[in-house]
């Protein structure tokens, strides 16, 4: 069973305070041209995507510039829920490995939409993203818009170490108690960072 964990890129969606809101607009008409052709305009930031290391890292690379196996992975989901700060205890009795694409469910894409899901979002602590660099894991996901504010410590531990992070995400619910492989595909565009489909695929 395959579970969508992409959230649905909209027309003027709501977007991280400073980036610019999606244009998506259907620009040819089939009533005129017999097809139909629409246009896209925004930050590579919007929605559910991927943030890649150039996006904070000076010398980092852009996301077009990994290997595919980097986007493909074992997924570990982590129960945050009601939690402002994620830290070390989150990790207790998890067996992480090397190359795990870890989860953190937090609900937190119920508050989308409103002011609180830009302004309130719960964050990892600096300790908890050095740990997951330690193990070695491959991308890190979240249901809420960051990992952390600013000054964006949280990212650039990660990002320099090549961790991935995606941002956005959906349905985090469908895979609880759920041993899952994650596949989570960076549109190939020749920028720091690119909008996602996430997807989970379920084990038997």
């Amino acid at each position: 069973m395959l579970i969508d964990l992409t959230r649905l890129t909209t027309h003027g969606m709501p977007v991280y305070p400073g980036d610019t809101p999606p244009r998506l607009l259907e620009s040819v008409h089939f009533d005129e041209h017999q097809c139909v052709n629409h246009e896209f305009q925004g930050s590579m930031h919007v929605g559910t995507h991927m943030d890649g290391p150039m996006h904070m890292i000076k010398e980092g690379r852009k996301l077009c510039e990994l290997p595919l196996d980097r986007f493909v992975g074992r997924g570990q989901l982590i129960d945050a829920r009601g939690r402002k700060s994620l830290d070390m205890d989150l990790l207790v009795g998890k067996n992480l490995q090397a190359g795990d694409i870890v989860l953190f469910w937090t609900a937190w894409e119920e508050q989308f939409g409103t002011e609180d899901y830009y302004g309130a979002f719960p964050v990892l602590t600096e300790a908890l993203a050095e740990k997951l660099v330690d193990l070695q894991v491959k991308i890190i996901g979240l249901d809420s818009p960051s990992p952390d504010r600013e000054p964006y410590t949280v990212h650039r531990v990660l990002l320099q170490k090549e961790i991935l992070i995606l941002e956005n995400l959906v349905n985090l619910s469908a895979l609880d108690g759920k041993d899952f492989e994650l596949t989570a595909l960076p549109a190939k565009w020749d920028a720091d960072s690119a909008p996602a489909r996430v997807i989970a695929k379920l084990l038997a």
